[in-house]
């Protein structure tokens, strides 16, 4: 198994990313740079030379992790010759055996060295650098001068908080800091290996811009259960996303925990939408409207642009004004909300992830608390807590798990896809609940794909007809908002056929059963337990 150096791996994580990006000042990229986790801070950047030797060398030894699951193979091979494998009725060979490989590596039962979080933080940050069909203009937000920002989302976190259910809980309220994004694009004429040209992270989104049919900017927030992954990570997504739609993406490097656990996640998120909205002083975009601005996420990154939608809906009622760069600046809605097999529930209390694990490689939350993590400064954390991303006894605000909102009324139109995947009840129940709050939510579901399949597996045609769909919602929020009709469309396996889908059948839970499995789950014996302490 890899055992990354880090004091290497600090200076390929982001090797791409210039010393001090277009329209920012050094003081305010370093200011950001304190942010990240130590091993994923950029130290001296590495020449093309080393940075291509300490990408073969991790490739090289993920090379040899794989051979351990040759067996797992050669079963699978086996069943399906021998017409004993349900999958094969829904897979290909090649897809399904590299469901099985991710499946046998992350059920960490390969007896590989225990790694530390911080080490498998910055394996899953390698920045592969950037060429061919993409532009990626680097960026990074100014701190405003006041703090209204921090303070509105506590407020909401407080107001959203039930302080008699449970007793008193603290944690650390995260600093406003600088947030570095990539705009990303479509780059039409460049080859398969061209590299992005020499010039300024300024002229560089001049020239994404060129290449923008329409002025349509999905927020996007990347997968990594809150603390992996990277944009750099997400850049074919962003990018295949923005040819599809014809406009780009503002792909946030939001805080990771557990060095930065809830809210830092949030308010970075926040901070990006008000940025856009409201461009500091010498920024190098100019203001979005929001009837232009869709939120997106897959995974983790679904459930933060699911909780930042709540965020700003519960500030678009109290009418809020945030003291913003000097003025006083309103909360608009976005003109939608789009959600690729999110992860809602934090204390993956539902059904499917026992009843789907067939058809998904993610392991068995029984599983993942077993995980022994060598220990870093980062993990165990002090003071105490079981979760990486966020104090046990937040664990069921709606603000960390998003189904548990109370009401979603007054949202934008929302787009979620999943697949028969663990994660497949919340999406289902969280659906319903959206539809019984009267928001129109147009739900795509895949038969037999696992979580975000799209994702990893991104050239099978289910991957390229999500891709459609996300496009045509992406551009019905601008073209024809008020066209925009809940829907449940059930697309097959292979065939790519579809069918309505029953809404009745969505999910068999009221919210007092979702309530009930989280008691369960979190061995609390009242089901009306599930609320969340005083902030």
């Amino acid at each position: 198994m890899y055992e990354p150096d880090i004091s290497r791996l600090a200076k390929v994580a982001y090797p791409d990313r210039p010393p001090c990006p277009a329209a920012t000042n050094t003081a305010k990229y370093s200011q950001a740079h304190e942010q990240v986790p130590l091993a994923l801070a950029m130290a001296n950047k590495m020449t093309p030379d080393e940075r291509a030797a300490e990408l073969k060398k991790a490739r090289n030894k993920m090379a040899w992790a794989v051979l351990p699951k040759i067996p797992h193979l050669i079963r699978l091979f086996f069943a399906r010759l021998l017409g004993l494998s349900e999958t094969a009725r829904y897979l290909s060979l090649k897809t399904d055996m590299t469901l099985t490989i991710f499946r046998s590596m992350l059920s960490g039962a390969h007896g590989s060295k225990p790694q530390t979080v911080t080490d498998t933080q910055a394996m899953s940050c390698l920045d592969p650098g950037v060429k061919g069909k993409l532009w990626v203009s680097n960026t990074v937000s100014d701190v405003p001068p006041e703090g209204g920002i921090r303070e509105a989302l506590m407020s909401v976190i407080r107001s959203m908080a039930d302080s008699e259910a449970q007793a008193a809980a603290s944690f650390r309220v995260p600093d406003i800091v600088p947030v570095e994004a990539e705009w990303t694009g479509y780059r039409s004429g460049a080859g398969e290996n061209d590299p992005l040209p020499d010039i300024s992270e300024e002229q560089k989104y001049e020239e994404m811009m060129k290449e923008c049919n329409n002025a349509t900017t999905v927020l996007f927030f990347h997968g990594g259960a809150y603390y992996l992954c990277d944009p750099a990570t997400h850049r074919p997504l962003a990018m295949r996303l923005a040819k599809e739609m014809g406009g780009r993406v503002y792909s946030v490097r939001y805080r990771l925990a557990p060095q930065h656990p809830f809210p830092a996640a949030l308010l970075d998120a926040l901070v990006s939408y008000f940025t856009l909205l409201y461009p500091p002083p010498g920024s190098i975009h100019e203001a979005v409207s929001p009837r232009d601005i869709v939120l997106g996420g897959d995974s983790a990154g679904g459930n933060l642009a699911a909780v930042l939608t709540q965020t700003l809906l519960q500030l678009h009622r109290q009418g809020t004004k945030i003291a913003w760069f000097g003025v006083k600046r309103r909360v608009p809605l976005p003109a939608g909300v789009t959600l690729v097999s999110p992860w809602l529930d934090i204390t993956q209390s539902m059904p499917s992830w026992s009843t789907n694990q067939k058809w998904d490689y993610l392991p068995h939350p029984s599983a993942r608390e077993k995980i022994d993590y060598a220990p870093c400064p980062a993990w165990p954390a002090s003071p105490p807590r079981t979760h990486l991303y966020v104090d046990d006894a937040l664990r069921t605000h709606p603000l960390v798990s998003a189904h548990l909102a109370p009401s979603w009324a007054g949202a934008p139109p929302v787009w979620v896809v999943c697949g028969w995947e663990c994660l497949a009840d919340e999406a289902r129940y969280f659906v319903a609940k959206l539809r019984a709050g009267g928001v129109r939510v147009a739900f795509e579901e895949y038969e037999a794909m696992p979580h975000d399949f799209i994702h990893i597996l991104p050239s099978i045609a289910e991957s390229e007809r999500c891709f459609q769909g996300w496009a045509r919602f992406i551009t019905a929020t601008r073209k024809e908002p008020e066209g925009i009709e809940a829907s449940y469309t059930y697309i097959k396996a292979k065939t790519l056929e579809e069918s309505e889908g029953d809404v009745e059948k969505l999910t068999p839970y009221d919210e007092e059963g979702v309530r009930e499995l989280v008691a369960a789950k979190l061995r609390v014996e009242d089901p009306n337990m599930v609320f969340t302490p005083r902030i």
